[in-house]
């Protein structure tokens, strides 16, 4: 690609600048990408609000009970023998609701009780603590058996049980603990990143074949050159995505600590918190440049959005694939799989972000980068140069001092 202007023209980067600059612009200020940026935050919020009201609705109603029917001094006891349980154990120690208190020698049917008005009752317990009958669902009978056969042991004792403390020495984590956590951050720093890059590289197809549709591109392209409004039009988009991420990261970041959270929450990735952000910021700028760019071109072939669907639809899934692919090398650190997701352009940025989570080591992220880096430049130019043939099917344009006035009329817009 050419950077020094030549007959009045525009050098390629200087005429690139002009488009970046004039596509951001246009952008960032239509209505449109205010909607945009409100979009993912209504998903969000309702995603928030069903899972908050999911789980009071099952604190309140799916709570589990284990009925009671003894003689009132038995109950009583069992009563006593399971709040000192549940003092130890928590909530593995089900709430003992008393279904009937009976008469010494009286007659109960346990089944019967089962189906009475007792709605969360999931199990029944009858008999005496010498012979405690445990009614219920073989789940249940399973989960239980051991709780009730303690509680029984409990009561019939004359004097409280004596428990011995525990003496406990702490560690901060375990090697297991490390691994898995990472592991975890792995996947989500994986996630993230491919949803972001699916999310945003997309918008490029529409904003090329709307200019296409109203002949702007005709107009660019006379003035000049097309690998400069190929450029231009890439990295546009990509300040237009990083500014969308920075609203959405700053409006969920101020949700999430006005909540008390911290990334404390999430195991640290080897690399620390710092690096591993800044290499999220860095794959994702060049798995946008590898997408867009083959997008762009796509977009160059298509004149209709039908044919934008049909035309992006391939290269959406095999980037899908390519996500499959990191994400089952990730379970193979150091392994020959690792290694081709880490050289293949379009897995790579997923895979290297997944094994910095994962080795504290940089000097392989450093040359992950550089061979993006390459990749980037190869792919740029090639989806530049199948842009400039797609669109310019009748040739250059011509007509020097029309194309100069032109560039001058864009650089000063």
């Amino acid at each position: 690609m050419n950077s020094s202007p030549t007959g009045g023209r525009l050098s390629t980067l200087a005429a690139a600048y002009v488009i970046a600059r004039r596509d951001f612009v246009a952008i960032l200020f239509s209505r449109s990408f205010l909607f945009f940026l409100l979009g993912p935050l209504f998903p969000i919020l309702v995603a928030g609000l069903a899972g908050g009201i999911g789980q009071q609705v099952r604190q309140n109603i799916d709570r589990p009970q284990l009925g009671i029917a003894m003689t009132a001094a038995d109950i009583a006891a069992m009563t006593r023998a399971r709040d000192d349980l549940a003092a130890r154990l928590g909530q593995a120690v089900p709430e003992l609701v008393t279904v009937k208190a009976l008469a010494p020698g009286e007659a109960f049917d346990p089944a019967a009780a089962m189906k009475g008005a007792h709605t969360n009752l999931a199990a029944l317990l009858s008999g005496s603590p010498a012979s405690p009958v445990l009614t219920g669902p073989a789940d249940r009978i399973t989960q239980w058996q051991g709780l009730v056969e303690m509680m029984a042991a409990q009561s019939a004792s004359d004097s409280p049980r004596i428990y011995p403390s525990v003496q406990s020495a702490t560690l901060a984590t375990s090697r297991a603990d490390q691994t898995q956590g990472r592991v975890l951050t792995a996947q989500l720093g994986q996630t993230v990143l491919f949803l972001l890059t699916m999310l945003l590289a997309g918008m490029v197809l529409s904003n090329l074949v709307e200019e296409k549709g109203n002949k702007i591109i005709e107009v660019l392209a006379a003035a000049i050159p097309m690998d400069a409004v190929f450029l231009g039009k890439l990295f546009a988009m990509l300040a237009v995505s990083w500014v969308g991420i920075t609203v959405w990261g700053l409006a969920g970041g101020a949700v999430w600590f006005a909540a008390g959270h911290s990334l404390n929450d999430f195991p640290v990735p080897a690399v620390g918190w710092p690096t591993f952000l800044a290499l999220g910021v860095i794959y994702f700028s060049l798995g946008y440049l590898l997408l867009g760019s083959l997008f762009l071109a796509i977009g160059s072939m298509a004149s209709t959005v039908r044919e934008v669907q049909t035309l992006s639809m391939p290269v959406t899934m095999l980037q899908l694939l390519n996500f499959f692919f990191a994400s089952y090398a990730m379970s193979r650190p150091g392994s020959t799989v690792e290694l081709a997701a880490a050289i293949v352009p379009f897995s790579s940025p997923f895979t290297m972000l997944a094994h910095a989570a994962q080795d504290a080591r940089l000097w392989p992220q450093a040359a992950a980068i550089v061979w993006q880096l390459v990749c980037v430049a190869l792919f740029v130019r090639m989806g530049a140069a199948l842009f400039r043939k797609r669109v310019m099917k009748s040739g250059p344009a011509r007509g020097g001092q029309r194309r100069g006035l032109i560039a001058r009329a864009l650089t000063r817009s």
